[in-house]
């Protein structure tokens, strides 16, 4: 059975409970499975030797993972040779569809809703609601986490800064 981490985080104010471990800068990166918008998987492996930024957000049809899916995808621009993933329980086609009409292309936007891989490996799933907990990684070339932060309260927003400092530095 997963690892339960009881009032991990909140949403808005209510305890959830997160299913997994909880990830530390310095752990080896959990491989994971995930789906792209055309339902092909994508794993750590698929970027092995880059750095990468993951994002984890409940679902991009809010207004705060919205707002994180775009500043990430902006910053993108600026970190070359970083790969930013975004991962969330949002259906591939809801993705691939809120991806096109927000002129989202430079962040892999990536659905963990077929058996929570993601969520499981890296403790973000929130076990009341079957959705991610708000979370930001950041892996280095070696898949060692060099940033790790798992948002207390579900509808903040995440530090953007430590973590854009983390994947420059890394």
């Amino acid at each position: 059975m997963a690892t339960e981490r009881s009032n991990a985080v909140t949403f808005k104010g209510g305890p959830m409970t997160l299913i997994g471990p909880e990830i530390h800068v310095g752990d080896k990166a959990p491989d994971f499975a995930v789906l792209a918008g055309d339902l092909s998987t994508v794993t750590l492996g698929s970027s092995a030797g880059k750095v990468r930024i993951i994002s984890v957000i409940p679902s991009l049809d809010t207004p705060v993972c919205d707002a994180q899916t775009r500043r990430f995808n902006e910053e993108a621009a600026r970190l070359p040779g970083v790969e930013i993933l975004t991962i969330s329980m949002d259906l591939p086609f809801a993705v691939k569809r809120w991806c096109a009409a927000a002129s989202v292309d430079r962040v892999k936007a990536l659905s963990d809703h077929r058996d929570a891989s993601f969520g499981t490996a890296w403790g973000t799933l929130i076990k009341e609601l079957r959705l991610e907990a708000r979370a930001v990684f950041v892996i280095d070339k070696n898949d060692v986490v060099r940033h790790a932060e798992y948002v207390k309260e579900i509808a903040d927003h995440p530090n953007y800064d430590a973590a854009l400092a983390a994947a420059k530095s890394a």
